[in-house]
């Protein structure tokens, strides 16, 4: 592979950069770039300025909607909008639901709901898993019951992220309760989060923060218009979309943004009266995440190569989401370890208000204890990473 970059590419990243310089925000890059949660406004606010670009959908095909770009600008484009600070766009509608509109739903579904996920008037989030149905997700018990032109769904469903600001769900639901197998008779729903019935219960996690949510559906009427292909046959969509999931987890833009975040905290903590970056034992480890990174992007790279010929992710998703998941947690492990006791307190409330001057030790400390906590679950979500194991065993060693 040529890692280098040629003249149009170049003038491709140009572009991105001026573009990135005179149109992001600089209160949301700042958000980002030290390590504050991002408001939902915020989310809504750039996905709008990026589709008046024509740049809300990077990877889509360009008859839907997207740029049409080739794997090397998306490459280029995530990583210098990382490093620029904009905010990873909400995947749920722009990475997992729409290219499943785009490959199984019909011509109707695809001009309703695709160009309102590119203008960011639709916010998605995905209904799989239940509080018995994780990592072995064909077991869920939530079910849609067939009466004439609607289904009547009814079930509970778990881990929902950013629910409480969607206005659509995805959900995988069971149609057929007496399929022979668990993964036959499920079916892929589109609804609307506004029909009666449907209540959204937030779950608190344990860095203090109300992402994540339940979602209980009681007698709710969806129309059948709104299954995603052939009834009982959700779950070959479900692993389509598990695939755009996984490799959209690996996060590499993100992770070198945070690389870089970590170099300046170790350049500015000391040990033994010394810059923390010049202790042995711990410019080894930032030496060998930055190995492993770099390793990462070059697979990603191969998957965004397979996505352009329009080929569907295969098994090497599984080694980007692991390998993705486990980078993210080790960075978030060294800073807390640079800055020492200073990353012990939570500064929820002032890391929300973006005011980091009134904590005790560096303001970069401040948010460090939340988002180690809250990446505890990167290895979880998208099919834990024992299950992305087992995948790969079968599917590359054939063990």
């Amino acid at each position: 592979m040529d890692l280098t970059f040629t003249a149009d590419e170049l003038a491709f990243r140009d572009e991105v950069r001026t573009f990135l310089r005179e149109r992001l925000p600089q209160d949301i890059a700042t958000r980002v770039k030290n390590g504050l949660p991002v408001r939902a406004e915020d989310y809504t606010r750039w996905q709008q300025i990026l589709h008046k670009q024509g740049w809300a959908a990077p990877s889509w095909p360009k008859q839907f909607g997207g740029t049409g770009w080739g794997p090397v600008q998306l490459h280029i484009y995530d990583e210098e909008a990382s490093a620029a600070g904009a905010p990873r766009t909400i995947p749920f509608g722009l990475k997992m639901v729409a290219p499943v509109i785009m490959a199984f739903g019909n011509p109707a579904q695809q001009q309703r709901f695709l160009p309102r996920i590119l203008s960011g008037e639709d916010w998605w989030c995905q209904g799989y898993s239940e509080p018995g149905a994780g990592s072995d997700l064909a077991s869920l018990k939530t079910r849609a019951e067939r009466q004439g032109d609607h289904y009547i769904v009814n079930g509970q469903k778990t881990w929902n992220t950013l629910g409480q600001h969607a206005n659509w769900i995805f959900c995988l639901v069971r149609s057929d309760p007496n399929a022979p197998k668990q993964q036959q008779g499920i079916s892929f729903l589109l609804i609307d989060m506004k029909t009666p019935g449907i209540t959204v219960r937030p779950i608190i996690t344990m860095d203090g923060a109300h992402e994540v949510n339940e979602v209980w559906f009681e007698n709710v009427k969806v129309p059948v218009e709104n299954r995603i292909g052939e009834e009982n046959k959700g779950w070959t969509y479900a692993k389509f979309l598990l695939g755009h999931e996984r490799t959209n987890i690996a996060g590499v833009g993100a992770s070198k943004r945070e690389l870089g975040r970590l170099k300046d905290i170790a350049a500015k903590e000391h040990k033994n009266g010394k810059p923390l970056s010049e202790d042995p034992l711990f410019a080894a480890r930032i030496a060998q995440v930055e190995v492993d990174l770099m390793a990462l992007e070059i697979t990603n790279l191969r998957a965004l190569s397979a996505e352009a010929e329009k080929r569907a992710p295969g098994p090497e998703a599984s080694v980007l989401k692991i390998k993705g998941t486990e980078i993210q947690q080790t960075l978030t492990e060294l800073m807390m370890y640079a800055v020492g006791p200073y990353a012990l307190p939570f500064h929820r409330e002032s890391s929300e208000e973006g005011d980091l001057k009134s904590v005790a030790g560096p303001g970069y400390a401040a948010p460090l204890a939340a988002t180690y906590c809250n990446a505890r679950k990167v290895t979880i979500y998208g099919g834990s990473n024992e299950i992305q194991r087992n995948i790969i065993s079968q599917m590359i060693l054939g063990l």
